[in-house]
């Protein structure tokens, strides 16, 4: 199957703005792009105060605005034929509802943390796969963001993105209900192009970690197994309340700060807590054996942290387990479920001349199995949101 294109940034940003242009009667002042984002590991660790090295996808979500004279705020997006409109000042928690909510939310986070915003015309349009684990959402929140930050005015410093990034998390967490890290949008805000980027959510510090992988004859393939997957559906909350439960007994803030997980009674519990701190573990290797490139290093911590995602933290699916073994079999250096899980995504650490052999032989697999064929995309580290 061929692999999902990404598109060009002024292609794209051409498209959005005619389209803007074409449904409100009037060109867009600006043009927002924030990328979607492939974690390679350290999953489920941001909320617990750990470690974990996401890169900035290729793939982006832009949206165009401009400013009303009135408080009216409407949204319009092209996967969606009617737009969402509302006032500024009305917006709340639980006052909106649906695909509108992401990018209503960091209109409203970012009014409560005392940015200017006036009405605003918004138009979306992504190339980022919905539902796949690669953080649609945080785009939309992102591209969102550093639009309305330019129409108030305000130049994209590196202390204005801390600003943007705790509104689009409040977005996230408050708006839509999904009790999100922060990950997603950290990596949308400060990716970098050829680099991965290091967050340690217990310091509150990151750093970018080079990564050559074409100077290594590698590729990041992400396999999409199209099991929808949805963060507000009870399951990720479920796990994060489990981590909390086990960091209160163990009598720590958050749970990374613990020192092993053997005083937990609870079988669960205990399971829950030697997948973060062990997940920890295995992001610091990968750093270093990015560093080093030591490319089978980093396959055999991919197929740990893939093990102790399906048997302790129990997020994993047959789809997605599928997906990585076959992959290892068809010549991947190392391959693991990406994202909040139940469903989404596999990233896969491969030679560049066996991508194609990979993606005919899980195509094969799904085909065997009778589940619907997988989609494709290959995970180039690019640029963060910025006004484009």
């Amino acid at each position: 199957m061929a692999l999902v294109d990404p598109g060009s940034t002024s292609d794209l940003r051409a498209r959005v703005a005619h389209a803007f242009e074409q449904r409100l009667g009037r060109p867009p002042t600006v043009v927002g792009r924030a990328p979607g984002r492939v974690n390679l590991i350290g999953e489920h660790t941001d909320y617990n105060g750990g470690l974990c090295l996401p890169l900035a996808l290729p793939h982006a979500t832009y949206a165009a605005a401009a400013s009303r004279d009135d408080e009216v705020l409407r949204i319009s997006a092209a996967a969606f034929d009617t737009p969402w409109e509302g006032r500024v000042a009305d917006l709340a928690a639980g006052k909106v509802d649906g695909w509108a909510t992401y990018a209503a939310g960091v209109v409203w986070a970012l009014a409560d943390e005392g940015v200017t915003v006036p009405g605003l015309d918004v138009h979306i349009d992504s190339t980022v796969p919905v539902g796949a684990g690669l953080s649609s959402s945080a785009a939309v929140e992102c591209a969102v963001a550093v639009a309305v930050a330019a129409l108030a005015g305000r130049d994209l410093t590196d202390d204005l993105r801390h600003v943007l990034l705790a509104a689009c998390i409040r977005a996230e967490s408050e708006m839509a209900g999904a009790p999100t890290g922060g990950m997603d949008q950290a990596v949308a805000l400060f990716g970098a192009p050829d680099s991965a980027l290091l967050l340690d959510f217990d310091a509150g510090s990151q750093a970018q970690v080079p990564l050559h992988l074409a100077g290594s004859g590698l590729a990041l393939l992400v396999v999409d197994t199209r099991v929808s997957h949805a963060l507000t559906d009870g399951s990720y909350g479920d796990r994060r309340a489990e981590c909390d439960r086990a960091a209160a007994l163990l009598g720590v803030p958050v749970l990374s700060r613990a020192t092993g997980w053997e005083g937990l009674a609870d079988p669960v519990l205990a399971r829950r807590a030697r997948h973060v701190l062990t997940e920890n573990r295995r992001v610091r290797d990968v750093v270093d054996a990015c560093t080093a490139g030591d490319w089978p290093a980093v396959g055999v911590l991919f197929a740990a942290s893939h093990l102790s995602m399906r048997d302790d933290f129990e997020i994993s699916c047959a789809e997605l387990d599928t997906a990585v073994s076959t992959a290892v079999e068809a010549g991947a250096l190392g391959a693991r479920m990406t994202g909040g899980g139940f469903g989404g995504s596999a990233v896969v650490l491969v030679p560049e001349e066996r991508v194609a052999a990979v993606q005919r032989a899980v195509d094969a697999a799904f085909v065997q199995a009778g589940w619907g064929a997988p989609a494709y995309l290959l995970a180039v580290p690019g640029p963060a949101a910025a006004v484009v």
